[in-house]
């Protein structure tokens, strides 16, 4: 395929603004990579951080984005067939190698998830990394079983949301917090059982709830309260870190025997496409066609609101994933 793309462009780490709309050409895929016409993405904080420059191992000028939706316009290695329907994500998206927000992207094979649906396309493109790392999150970094409680620190980011409808399924109690009373009603409108108002501790407000604390805990905010997530977590409970919504990932001197209660596991999860079956992924579209479940969606933009797009994730004024489609 030959001609020109329009796709958004970082020059260098700076504002929303410095997120440009470029005419590019169209990427020429090798075999072993399929180049997916892309009909929307979801915007994630790995992409705020490459925009201000807290990501390591990216390279300028980047066309962002570490996931896209769309259909395969050519690949060479045959793995896919033309016009099939898929999702991309990770392994170096809009970080090593331009990634989805553009009108093609060109990934490796491996990266790629097919499925069939007929949800618009602006549903879809919110699902595929909310979806991975949530299901992630669930199974590999918790272990979660039916019937468990979960606390979720970050409760109406887009994972934060997700993986409450996830637990939800699975029968879990839910409690998640926000900081904003204002954004209670979003939770609780997704399945949340408890929400907690976060004043920067909020283990007291869970062991009023449940006196030996939650089964397990997603932490999201990141390390300005994950001590705190540890303590509302009981004895053998599990607190996966998964999320750095307050850009903030180290801990200064860490001393695990001061810092991790006697007897709670803490894990991490960063997960990949192949982390994602495609059996999980079709299944989980297939129930929001029935409205067996929902996708947790606060806003879609167009392409030519990429700024604004930025500018209302930087703020954390979402409620749920944020979406950009291309046409």
């Amino acid at each position: 395929m030959t001609g020109t793309m329009r796709a958004i462009v970082l020059d260098a780490p700076g504002p929303a603004d410095a997120l440009a709309i470029r005419e590019l050409p169209i990427p020429t895929p090798q075999p072993g990579w399929v180049l997916i016409r892309v009909k929307a993405f979801g915007l994630n904080r790995s992409e705020l951080h490459t925009r201000l420059g807290l990501s390591d191992a990216v390279t300028f000028p980047r066309v962002p984005g570490i996931e896209a939706t769309g259909v395969v316009a050519e690949c060479p290695g045959g793995q896919f067939a033309a016009g099939q329907q898929v999702v991309a994500m990770m392994g170096g998206m809009g970080r090593t190698f331009d990634g989805g927000y553009a009108e093609y992207t060109c990934v490796p094979a491996s990266q790629v998830i097919a499925f069939r649906s007929e949800l618009d396309w602006s549903t879809l493109g919110a699902v595929p990394e909310m979806l991975q790392t949530s299901y992630g999150v669930l199974t590999v970094g918790l272990d979660a079983q039916p019937g468990q409680s979960i606390l979720i620190r970050g409760g109406t980011s887009s994972i934060g949301m997700a993986t409450a409808v996830l637990a939800k399924q699975r029968k879990m109690t839910v409690l998640s917090t926000t900081r904003s009373p204002a954004k209670a009603a979003a939770l609780t409108a997704v399945g949340v059982d408890h929400v907690v108002i976060d004043d920067g501790e909020v283990a007291a407000q869970v062991r009023a709830i449940l006196p030996e604390g939650v089964d397990t805990a997603l932490e999201l905010v990141g390390t300005p309260t994950l001590r705190d997530t540890l303590h509302a977590t009981r004895v053998h409970g599990a607190v996966c870190f998964a999320g750095m919504l307050s850009n903030e990932w180290t801990i200064k001197d860490f001393y695990p025997l001061d810092y991790i209660p006697s007897g709670v596991r803490l894990t991490t999860y960063g997960g990949d496409a192949k982390d994602l079956p495609a059996r999980v992924l079709q299944d989980f579209l297939d129930a929001v066609a029935t409205g067996d479940t929902t996708v947790p969606i606060d806003h879609v933009y167009g392409f030519d609101q990429i700024v604004e797009a930025h500018a209302a994730m930087e703020d954390g004024r979402a409620k749920g994933k944020l979406v950009v489609t291309t046409t």
